[in-house]
């Protein structure tokens, strides 16, 4: 797989890392930028922003993301998927 056919959209699902392990499910958008950096953005639930950057190396996608959250706390983590096809990441996340 290339870095240019991982761009596009998605549906994602997962659950939380909290205790409770709250699901969630909403949309990652990918897209290059002019030096064919990774930059991604999730929309969780529908009013949930999530933004990133990250790079591509041996079918392996790592991006540094960050959004607000309550009483505009900014929160940052890393996320690593793995590209099982073209169409289908499988990944874990941590703040």
């Amino acid at each position: 797989m290339t870095i240019k056919e991982l761009t596009g959209h998605y549906n994602i699902t997962g659950r939380n890392q909290e205790a409770e392990g709250a699901a969630y499910k909403g949309t990652l958008e990918l897209t290059l930028d002019a030096q064919h950096r990774i930059n991604a953005k999730w929309l969780i639930h529908t009013d949930q922003v999530q933004l990133g950057t990250g790079f591509f190396k041996d079918n392996i996608l790592v991006i540094n993301f960050n959004y607000k959250g309550d009483n505009d706390t900014l929160y940052k983590g890393v996320v690593v998927y793995k590209c099982l096809t073209k169409d289908l990441l499988e990944g874990f996340w941590s703040e």
